[in-house]
């Protein structure tokens, strides 16, 4: 299972994508999105947001 990112709190500030350690994240129209066939569920990125976008 993947982490979630909610669109409507992430503003964009790519503070998660060098905290994932096998690259799942990425930036597109300017908001985080995970691909979910690469992200592991590790939640390395969660304490990364800022703004408590990303959950599991």
């Amino acid at each position: 299972m993947a982490v979630k990112i909610d669109a409507e709190k992430c503003i964009g500030c790519s503070a998660c994508i060098d905290t994932c350690p096998v690259t799942a994240l990425k930036m597109e129209n300017e908001k985080a999105v995970v691909d979910e066939e690469t992200c592991i569920d590790c939640g390395a990125c969660i304490p990364s947001c800022p703004t408590e976008a990303i959950e599991e």
